[in-house]
C-alpha cells in the first residue's frame, strides 16, 4: 500500500493550516488545508525569481521541487480509503512543456479563444481535446469537471468566470466514509447548545458510548477520534476547547503528536455530538498578503516556469463542505486559482462526559492522521 505523506509534507500542510485559520475568524468555516496546499504548489511549481521565493516560504517548496511534491502528496494522500484527489489546469495561453510534464497527473484543458495561438502541441501542452471551433464553454466545462470529481457535492465552480482569466487550475477533494460503529439513529434527540453569542438553544445531538482510547487531551483541548469503515480510512476528529477559546487556538489539537496528549481518565466516554453539515465560499486571494504572498497578485509576478505570457494570480476562491451523521461523514473541496495578465469496563467503570454543547471543531485527516484535509468551525448551533 502506498504510505502517507512524508513527514515533511506533513509539516508543510500543517504550517500553511496554523497561518491560515487565524484570517478565517471565529464564526461558522470550513476549509481544505491541504486542497489549498496542492492547488498553490501546482502554481508555485511554475513561479521564478521572488515570486517563487514568497509561495516557497508559505508552502514549504518551490519551483520543480514543488511540482514533486505536489505530486507525491496527491499519489499518496490517494491511499486513504474514500477520498478522491484530482487536479485540473485549464489554458488560454501557451503552457510551457517542463510545466506540464512536472505535474503528470494533472488533467489538461483548454480555454476558449486558446486555439488562436494555433501551436504544436509539444508547445502549448494542454492538449486533451482541442479542435478549432470545437471549444465548448469554459464555465459549463469546468462546472461539470467540479460535479463529477466531488460527486455533485459541490455544484460546480466557486466562482464566475468573465472572460479575462488566461489559466484556471482547479483541485478537488471528495471523502465519503461510513463510521465503524453508527450512532444508534433512535437515540439523537434535542439537546441544548450554547453558541459563541451565549445563546442556548436544542439542537439534534447524536449520543452513543466510546471506548477511552478514542478520547485524548491536547493543550487544554479535548479530542474525539471517530473511526470509519476500511483500510487506510481517514482519521475524523472532534475538538472542543475551554469555553471562549477560538478555531486557531483549537483546531491544531486535532493534529497534534501522541507525545502531547494525555489520556482520559475514565474506562468509557458518553458521546454527545450535534448532527451538522458546514459549507463555506471562502476568497483566499484575500487572506494571501497576511500570509507573505503579495507579488503573485502583483503586476510583477514572475512565472516563466508557466508561460512565456506574463500572468499573475487574480482570484484564489475555495468551496468547501463538510456533513456529519449518524452513518458517517461526507465532505468535498474545491480550490479555483485563476491567472490572468498584468476494550470492554471493568465491573465498577467511570464514564466521562464528552458533549459538544458549545462551538467545537472538525477535522478530518488522511489515513495518517498527520495531514489536514479539511478542518471546520461551529459557532452557530447546528439547525436541522
Amino acid at each position: 500500500m502506498t504510505p502517507g505523506p512524508t513527514v515533511f509534507e506533513a509539516d508543510a500542510v500543517q504550517a500553511l493550516a496554523v497561518r491560515w485559520l487565524p484570517c478565517l475568524g471565529d464564526d461558522d468555516f470550513v476549509c481544505s488545508p491541504v486542497g489549498l496546499w496542492l492547488a498553490l504548489g501546482a502554481v508555485a511549481s511554475g513561479a521564478r525569481g521572488r515570486t517563487g521565493a514568497e509561495l516557497g516560504a508559505l508552502l514549504g517548496v518551490e519551483g520543480e521541487a514543488a511540482a514533486e511534491a505536489v505530486t507525491g502528496v496527491g499519489r499518496r494522500l490517494a491511499a486513504t480509503g474514500g477520498l478522491a484527489v484530482a487536479t485540473g489546469v485549464w489554458s488560454g495561453v501557451p503552457v510551457l512543456g517542463p510545466f506540464r510534464r512536472g505535474l503528470p497527473d494533472v488533467r489538461f484543458g483548454v480555454l476558449p479563444g486558446a486555439a488562436l495561438f494555433a501551436l504544436p502541441d509539444a508547445v502549448f501542452g494542454a492538449t486533451d481535446a482541442m479542435e478549432p471551433g470545437g471549444l465548448s464553454d469554459a464555465q459549463a466545462e469546468l462546472d461539470a469537471w467540479v460535479r463529477e470529481t466531488t460527486g455533485g457535492r459541490i455544484a460546480g465552480l466557486p466562482l464566475r468566470l468573465d472572460g479575462s482569466e488566461k489559466l484556471v487550475l482547479l483541485n478537488a477533494l471528495a471523502l465519503k466514509a461510513s463510521w465503524l460503529t453508527a450512532f444508534p439513529g433512535h437515540l439523537t434527540r434535542d439537546e441544548p447548545f450554547t453558541d459563541g453569542y451565549g445563546d442556548t438553544r436544542p439542537v439534534p445531538t447524536m449520543r452513543r458510548r466510546i471506548p477511552a482510547a478514542w478520547v485524548w487531551y491536547a493543550d487544554g483541548v479535548t479530542v474525539v477520534e471517530l473511526p470509519c469503515q476500511g483500510e487506510g480510512a481517514a482519521r475524523v476528529r472532534f475538538v472542543l476547547g475551554p469555553e471562549g477559546a477560538g478555531p486557531a487556538e483549537v483546531l491544531p489539537a486535532a493534529w497534534a503528536g501522541p507525545g502531547a496528549r494525555v489520556g482520559l481518565v475514565a474506562d468509557s466516554a458518553d458521546l454527545l455530538l450535534p448532527r451538522f453539515t458546514l459549507r463555506a465560499r471562502t476568497e483566499v486571494h484575500e487572506h494571501l498578503p497576511a500570509l507573505g504572498v503579495r507579488r503573485a497578485l502583483s503586476d510583477d509576478a514572475d512565472f516563466a516556469g508557466l508561460s512565456a505570457a506574463a500572468l499573475r494570480v487574480a482570484q484564489v476562491v475555495q468551496e468547501t463542505l463538510v456533513e456529519v451523521a449518524e452513518e458517517g461523514v461526507e465532505a468535498a473541496a474545491v480550490t479555483a486559482v485563476t491567472m490572468t495578465r498584468g476494550a470492554a469496563p471493568p465491573r465498577h467503570a467511570v464514564v466521562e462526559r464528552v458533549a459538544f454543547d458549545r462551538p467545537f471543531g472538525v477535522v478530518v485527516l488522511d489515513a495518517s492522521g498527520d495531514v489536514p484535509l479539511f478542518t471546520g468551525w461551529r459557532r452557530s448551533a447546528p439547525t436541522p
